[in-house]
This record gives structure tokens, C-alpha cells and sequence, in this order.
């Protein structure tokens, strides 16, 4: 019995001392760890007097079409604008006029006599409109003339010395689907930024806010969002081909479906806007009318627009063309001539047949596809300058 008690005594003393060293195991441990969370690392504040930068990787030289892309940018900026608009509102209860801020856009210097070509629905509906250079300065500007049709309008500034390069011209006639494009202009308000892509499509149409149709749209993906519109589409070469007027986006920012009225276009409405303040498209002297051309036509079983009346002295009277008659005797309607096609090519509707004369000038003559009573035959008209908003 004494043996076995020694024996167990002995044990229990080697527990205790296994206990003991246990305990302070995990104390260490403990202190370990809470010395890990609450006290930093050493080695963050191990400082070297001799610690300097880095040295710097020499790139070389910029790939070549990087050098082209900034070649564009920093020629052509000095010629692009920021055009902030004003809208005069009237206090309901004291009847004073206030003057709110209505929104943001581009434009691009046009001429030496500090004219600015922009989208007419950058400044539809203010009051008065500042034009900002990209050197800063600020300048009032006056209207000088709108086409709905085309979504142009063209302001004046008037800058007294240092005045911004016009922006080289080019032709929209020659692009191809494919080209490399770039667009400058505010998106958002950030001015003077660049966004580049290439020519999408040609040839796309879209309704105007006047209810026309804008034809022969240049359709790219280069990134264009609100602000952008008025701002000019370049080629890599920095010369004007379109001026951005509009994006496809359920959300309202770019999805990479931008619009230009192109450069073509431009050349032919802008000259006209500033020496009279209005675009007077070229016309044959014919009126017609969207509704009752739909109807005639499906009535007559042919495609084109449907002539419903001749204005006397006109260029379309000069050459035959007839409009819808009454016989007074029967009351009869006789249905007048049906434009198939221009110059060969064909007119399904007004707004093509009015596309068609747009893409002509003044004086020039264009050859018609015209339809009478079941028979075709060709005619030779000189255009010329259209009256009334309804003739054609």
C-alpha cells in the first residue's frame, strides 16, 4: 500500500508539473497572438536613411498610332468649344425673370469670322449661350441660323485677338465602314475629351425632333454621351467628316451606337445658315403629303410619292409634271403623276424623295422616274429654291 501510494503521489506531482507547464504554454500562446493583432510588425518601422525612388523603366518610343492619336487630339482641341446654354424662368408668385442654367454641349469653330457649328437641340429652347475656348475664355454668343432638318445650328462669337483655328474640312463621301474615327467634345461636362473608335455603318437614318427624317447618318462606336453632341467627328488624318448628334442607349450613356450628320451635309447647310439665317432645301415646286401619299399610292398599287399639286411658274410645271385634278363636270378625281424614282434612284416615301433632293444644290439637274396612268417615262427638271415648307 505504501508503495502504490508513493507511486500515485509521484503521478500527481507529474501532472501538476505537466499542468503547469501546459498553463504557460498557453500563455505564451495568448500573449503570441495578441501581440500579432494589437502591436505592428517591426519591420514596418525598420527605417533606411539611404531609401530613395525607384528607378524608372525607360518605355521608349510610342507605338505610331498612339504619336497619330495624340497628333489629332493636340491639333485639332484649340478648335473645339464648350457650349453652356441659359433658360429664362418666371417666378409664378413675384413675376421677376430668372435666369437658370438649361444644359451643356460641343461645338467646333467653323471660319475665321468666329462662327460655331453645333446640334441645333444643343441650344433649342434657351435664352442666351456662352461659348468656352480651350484656353478658358469665355464669350457670349448670337444665333445665326437653325435647320431642324438636319439638327445644325450655327452661333457667332466675337473674339478680339487669338481667335482658334477653323477646323480642317474633309468629305464624308469617301469613308469606308472599318476607318478609325475620333470624337472630341464635353461628355458629361468633362471637357475636352477624347474617345475613339472606328465607322460602324454609313447611311443610317433617324426621326429629327421635328418630325423628319436626318439621312445619310455616319454611325460609329466611339463613345458618345450627353454633351458630346454638336462635337466634331474626326478621320485620322484630323480633318471634320460628321458632327456627333445622337446616341442609341436604353440607359442614356454611350452602348457604342453614336450618330453624325456628316461632314457633306455640313458643308452644304452651314454657308447657307450664315448668309441667310435659314436652309432652303432644293425643290421641283410640287406639294405633297406624307398620309395622303401612303393612301394614294396603295390605292394606285405603285411605290413613289404621289404629286398633288403643281405650283404654277415652277420648274415642275416647266416640265410637265402633273398634279391630282378634278373633273367639275363629273366631280372625277383624276390622280396626278407618282415620282418612282431620282436620278435612278428610288423614292418609297416623302421623306426619301425629299433625302434625294437634300443630297442636290440649286440649278443642278436631276432626272424622275415618273409613273402616269400605267405608263413610266423620264423627265429632266432643273432644281430650284424652295418656297412654302409643303413644296417639294
Amino acid at each position: 500500500m505504501v508503495g502504490l501510494w508513493m507511486s500515485s503521489s509521484a503521478r500527481m506531482k507529474r501532472d501538476s508539473s505537466a499542468g503547469r507547464a501546459s498553463q504557460w504554454l498557453l500563455l505564451i500562446l495568448v500573449l503570441a497572438l495578441a501581440g500579432w493583432y494589437v502591436v505592428p510588425d517591426v519591420r514596418w518601422h525598420m527605417t533606411r536613411a539611404d531609401a530613395e525612388p525607384r528607378a524608372v523603366i525607360a518605355r521608349g518610343d510610342l507605338a505610331a498610332d498612339e504619336k497619330a492619336t495624340i497628333e489629332v487630339f493636340e491639333k485639332s482641341k484649340g478648335s473645339v468649344v464648350f457650349i453652356t446654354t441659359r433658360a429664362r424662368v418666371i417666378d409664378f408668385w413675384t413675376r421677376n425673370v430668372h435666369s437658370v442654367p438649361r444644359g451643356t454641349g460641343s461645338g467646333f469653330i467653323w471660319d475665321e469670322q468666329g462662327h460655331v457649328v453645333t446640334n441645333l437641340h444643343v441650344i433649342a429652347g434657351a435664352a442666351d449661350a456662352t461659348v468656352q475656348l480651350s484656353d478658358g475664355r469665355d464669350y457670349p454668343a448670337d444665333l445665326v441660323g437653325a435647320s431642324p432638318t438636319h439638327d445644325l445650328a450655327v452661333l457667332r462669337i466675337r473674339v478680339p485677338m487669338d481667335a482658334p483655328d477653323p477646323i480642317p474640312i474633309g468629305t464624308s463621301a469617301e469613308l469606308r465602314v472599318g476607318q478609325k474615327v475620333f470624337a472630341i467634345g464635353n461628355p458629361f461636362g468633362l471637357d475636352w475629351t477624347l474617345t475613339t473608335g472606328i465607322v460602324s455603318a454609313l447611311d443610317r437614318s433617324l426621326p429629327g425632333e421635328d418630325g423628319s427624317m436626318i439621312s445619310h447618318l455616319i454611325q460609329t462606336d466611339a463613345a458618345i454621351n450627353p454633351g458630346n453632341s454638336g462635337g466634331p467627328l474626326l478621320d485620322s488624318a484630323g480633318r471634320l467628316i460628321g458632327v456627333n448628334t445622337a446616341i442609341f442607349s436604353p440607359s442614356g450613356a454611350s452602348a457604342g451606337v453614336g450618330f453624325a450628320v456628316p461632314v457633306d451635309t455640313v458643308n452644304r447647310v452651314v454657308p447657307q445658315l450664315i448668309a441667310t439665317g435659314r436652309y432652303a432645301p432644293p425643290s421641283i415646286g410640287i406639294e405633297v403629303d406624307e398620309s395622303l401619299n401612303r393612301a394614294l399610292t396603295r390605292e394606285l398599287g405603285v411605290k413613289g410619292v404621289a404629286v398633288l399639286r403643281v405650283a404654277p411658274g415652277s420648274a415642275a410645271e416647266d416640265v410637265g409634271l402633273r398634279g391630282v385634278r378634278v373633273i367639275e363636270s363629273t366631280n372625277q378625281i383624276v390622280p396626278g403623276d407618282v415620282i418612282l424614282a431620282v436620278d435612278g434612284a428610288s423614292v418609297a416615301s416623302v421623306g426619301e424623295f425629299l433625302s434625294r433632293l437634300d443630297d442636290k444644290r440649286v440649278g443642278q439637274e436631276v432626272r424622275l422616274s415618273v409613273w402616269r396612268g400605267g405608263k413610266t417615262m423620264e423627265l429632266t427638271v432643273t432644281l430650284q429654291a424652295s418656297g412654302q415648307p409643303s413644296t417639294l
